[in-house]
């Protein structure tokens, strides 16, 4: 069993790696406009101001310069904090729904930013009108701390495991796995152990990263592009003309949130039943609609389309095509032979165990292939800046004129570089306290799991399975954490925040997220009582394919139905093959090569988020062609607002649910012959007085 479970801890492994390339790629940032505005108008100057001040890097601490950077202290404020609980509160509800449903997170970095800057800003300005004296100004520096929470927080709500590893715990995934229910590998969600499980497993990752801060940002001077985009976002914020424009960016983000919001509504009176609605309306047909293709009507996926890159939104429709147009089809001929026609739908020996481990060996392929290629360049490029940096001479030459600088740098980087690294080097924390901290917290989790790790040496019947989960969360919560501080750390970094105040709201923001991610989490769970089910508004897919592989790690490869593992093979050796030739291939003709693991999204769930996406990447796109630079500044904005409505809108329909209220309408569509038959079945009731 020892060895089994090392398979599911590695097979766990490189499926939450792809799930986090999955998230950075969906994350990425479109690409630049396709045209600029001919017309001399207010808005164009400014958006092309704001993009001449982030792309100038090496004048960014020249605008600052006047400016007096805060004590950590008086970063870390209250009414950050404040604002911080807010907006975690309302991005973890977001997270969780987009979690619950397909598990495609977008990058909220940019609403968190801009959000905080808006609150904070409102916030002094209203203080001023009333009078109140000794107000704080507003800071570049707090605006970090606020988004550094924020986005804390709300990480919680993704890597908690609600949509993966805890909710493949219950026996509702159980039963859906067709395995013969064992309680010994069963733990349904309960508020209480999930939040001490959080508390538990959350931190480690903080404490691990904290010595190595110096050497990452400073001596490698290793980019980390969120952090890089994100800072160059607030920095931006923070002169006149990026001020101007975040207001109005603000405004088109909450004018269609309202818009977004009244839509969910709406669409919630004639959602009275099953397969009611407007998510059920069979936009391309009735056998299209059984095969899972159909325009859902979501505002959330359409909001997502309009920043994903448009390689993402076409692999993911590309991947339905080929499993739920092609293959499962085909599949399905061979019911009787390739598996018993006799089977449940939910079982792992029928046809969806071909879609869940083929949509896996997909997974895993690209993620292998992506981590063996990040550890080689990574590998690679540290070992030549060692090599630089020990050829380098003592004493500095200098390369000609006196002004010219370090060679290769123009005066302004050094300002800058000189500038970050003082303020990044003044308020440290003591490595001896990250390494206590760091040796403490996991002695606590060490004693806490113990049980898990007596359950990991022992097989299936005495509780494999949840001990395989839950060394997955472990190293998720780990791994997680520490990839959101050390971005951070790049943030703070060049907005001169202190790495002091960036672990202090870090932790802060991951303690809020503790307490609101599961409580979010529990609010959909008694909500909706077929959460988690196939086919239901909130399938979590992610759960079950969880609980699969920790199923797959116990039992071994002979749980698999008939020439499944050779399709899993076929399919992982594809996965590796095409990120292979987008490698090797010319830029021109890498960008049309698709990715295996937004392909793979779909196999299970279907193709009609994709169809959204799509959708929202169409809009993008005749957007881009017709008003390139409004299109770059606005879009953003107002797929933030689309997804923030959607998600915002779960809210008051979880309170309706408690409260027992239902819709009361169900707009349901069906064939002609079915409505003919409904039709003559109602002629022969009684009529009522």
């Amino acid at each position: 069993m020892a060895a089994s479970s090392s398979r599911m801890l590695l097979a766990c492994a490189l499926l939450h790696m792809l799930v986090l390339s999955v998230s950075a790629e969906i994350k990425a940032a479109v690409g630049p406009s396709q045209r600029e505005d001919d017309r001399p108008t207010e808005f164009a100057a400014m958006a092309r101001g704001r993009e001449e001040e982030s792309a100038a890097m090496e004048s960014v601490e020249r605008v600052f310069e006047g400016r007096v950077v805060p004590g950590w202290k008086e970063q870390v404020t209250v009414r950050a904090v404040a604002v911080s609980a807010v907006l975690g509160g309302m991005f973890s509800v977001i997270v969780m729904k987009l979690n619950l449903t397909t598990g495609i997170i977008p990058s909220l970095n940019v609403s968190a930013g801009l959000l905080g800057f808006f609150l904070l800003t409102s916030w002094t300005k209203l203080l001023h009108k009333a009078g109140v004296v000794g107000v704080r100004p507003f800071t570049r520096q707090e605006n970090t701390v606020v988004q550094t929470c924020v986005v804390a927080c709300s990480g919680i709500a993704f890597s908690g495991g609600f949509g993966s590893y805890i909710f493949a715990m219950s026996d509702r995934i159980s039963d859906q796995s067709g395995e013969v229910r064992d309680e010994h590998n069963i733990k349904n969600p309960s508020l209480g152990w999930m939040i001490g499980f959080l508390f538990i497993v959350s931190f480690l990752g903080l404490f691990s990263v904290v010595p190595l801060r110096k050497i990452m940002i400073i001596d490698y001077k290793l980019i980390y592009p969120s952090g890089t985009a994100t800072a160059h976002l607030i920095n931006s914020f923070h002169t006149p003309q990026g001020a101007k424009l975040a207001k109005m960016q603000v405004k088109t983000l909450g004018k269609f949130f309202v818009m977004s919001f009244s839509w969910g509504f709406f669409q919630w009176f004639y959602t009275g039943g099953d397969g009611c609605g407007f998510m059920s309306f069979p936009t391309l047909g009735l056998e299209a609609y059984r095969n899972k293709f159909f325009f859902d009507f979501s505002a959330t996926y359409v909001g997502v389309g309009m920043i994903c890159p448009y390689l993402v939104n076409i692999s993911v429709l590309l991947g339905g095509v080929i499993s739920w147009g092609i293959m499962w089809p085909l599949i399905e001929q061979k019911k009787g032979d390739w598996y018993p026609a006799d089977l449940k739908p939910s079982s792992l020996r029928g046809i969806v165990g071909y879609r869940v481990f083929i949509s896996i060996a997909l997974i895993l392929g690209d993620g292998l292939y992506n981590f063996l290629k990040v550890m080689t360049r990574t590998t690679t490029a540290l070992v030549m800046q060692v090599r630089a940096m020990m050829s380098e001479p003592t004493l500095p030459i200098s390369g000609g004129n006196a002004g010219d600088g370090v060679a290769g740098q123009t005066p302004e980087e050094t300002f800058d570089d000189k500038r970050r690294t003082e303020l990044f080097l003044k308020d440290q924390i003591p490595n001896w306290l990250a390494l206590g901290a760091y040796v403490l917290i996991a002695a606590v989790s060490i004693a806490t799991l113990a049980i898990f790790t007596v359950g990991a040496w022992s097989d299936a019947s005495d509780g494999g399975i949840i001990a395989a989960l839950a060394a997955c969360g472990v190293m998720i919560g780990i791994v997680s954490t520490a990839s959101d501080l050390t971005q951070d750390f790049k943030t703070g970094y060049m907005t001169l925040a202190s790495p002091r105040s960036m672990f202090v709201s870090q932790v802060i923001g991951t303690a809020m997220g503790c307490v609101i991610a599961p409580s979010v989490f529990w609010l959909f769970y008694k909500a909706f009582n077929d959460i988690g089910m196939p086919g239901s508004e909130y399938p979590s897919p992610n759960a079950l394919v969880y609980r699969n592989m920790a199923i797959l790690g116990v039992q071994g490869l002979g749980s698999l139905p008939k020439h499944c593992l050779d399709l899993c093979i076929g399919f992982f050796v594809a996965a590796i093959a095409v990120n292979l030739a987008r490698d090797l291939a010319p830029p021109s003709a890498a960008r049309f090569v698709p990715l295996p693991m937004a392909m793979a999204i779909p196999f299970y769930l279907g193709p009609y988020f994709g169809i959204d996406m799509c959708i929202g990447s169409l809009v993008r796109f005749v957007w881009d062609r017709l008003d390139g630079p409004r299109a770059k500044a606005f879009a953003p904005p107002v797929a933030s607002g689309l997804i923030c409505g959607d998600g915002i809108w779960t809210l008051p329909q979880s309170v309706l649910a408690l409260a027992g209220v239902k819709p009361p309408i169900c707009m349901k569509f069906l064939s002609r012959s079915v409505n003919v038959k409904v039709d003559e079945f109602i002629s022969t009731l009684p009529s009522s007085s």
